[in-house]
């Protein structure tokens, strides 16, 4: 069974260009819409790790008899208590039909413990989650072409229950929705070359929105609001010239910027 590490990534997370850029395909047409569905938690002090079992994720469109199961999903055991202090995780990416979510379930299956101070493995009963999912009222709208990010809170302190004085544990979960809106646009590219570490800003007017750097070159903005900006290049080698090109970000969608190589002075 595949087990998924965590990464840290902030709840916050597509444009066209002044000069040519090419668009990725994950754009929607405008009777679809994208579901980014993330998962963070609250912290509980005495349990080390808590893995749950996630097997499938669907959405209900108001007919409670009929589900739709989303493709495009990530199915593992994840530790909730790695996911503390702003850090979250993707379990699915899904186009879905435009139109009103009324509910999401999530379906578990049986490899779900918790691990103590003390190194003891405790495995989770969860008959009626593996059975009927574990729901959670949405109630909203969603329009075509947007990508929508919905960030879920399983609240490992109140779902794990002791099992009277057996010593056994049961997983009642308690789950809330974060956040559901959707999302800014996403920026990303290459700066040449890709050995001289560039830091780079997104600047809207005269405010900084957002910065990153580069990783092998690599780079990538996420959520930022949609709006005209420059994108300002500042390589940490010297004998390199600072560079900005024009973006304009656009809401839900992604561009894949044309390569930014850098001029040595």
């Amino acid at each position: 069974m595949k087990t998924k590490h965590l990464f840290a990534c902030a709840v916050l997370s597509l444009a066209a260009l002044a000069f040519t850029s090419c668009s990725d395909n994950n754009n929607t047409g405008p009777d679809q819409a994208r579901l980014e569905v993330r998962l963070t938690d609250a912290p509980n002090p005495n349990i080390k790790e808590v893995w749950v079992d996630i097997r499938e994720i669907q959405i209900n469109t108001g007919d409670t008899s009929k589900w739709m199961s989303l493709q495009g999903i990530y199915p593992g055991i994840y530790n909730l208590l790695e996911l503390t202090n702003g850090k979250d995780t993707l379990l699915a990416d899904a186009v879905i039909p435009a139109g009103r979510i009324s509910q999401l379930r999530l379906i578990l299956g049986s490899n779900n413990y918790i691990i103590m101070k003390d190194g003891r493995k405790e495995m989770l009963s969860t008959p009626s989650a593996q059975q009927s999912g574990l729901k959670v009222q949405i109630q909203s709208e969603v329009s075509g072409g947007v990508l929508y990010r919905l960030v879920l809170d399983f609240d490992a302190a109140k779902s794990v229950v002791e099992a009277g004085n057996s010593g056994k544990f049961n997983l009642k979960p308690v789950i809330r929705v974060i956040s559901f809106i959707p999302s800014g646009g996403i920026a990303k590219g290459v700066v040449a070359p890709d050995t001289v570490l560039t830091n780079i800003y997104a600047i809207k007017g005269s405010d900084t929105i957002a910065s990153t750097a580069t990783d092998s070159g690599r780079y990538q903005f996420r959520d930022i609001p949609a709006g005209a900006y420059a994108f300002h290049y500042y390589p940490t080698d010297t004998t390199f010239k600072s560079t900005t090109r024009n973006v304009s970000i656009t809401l839900g969608q992604t561009t894949v910027i044309d390569t930014v190589k850098l001029e040595k002075k």
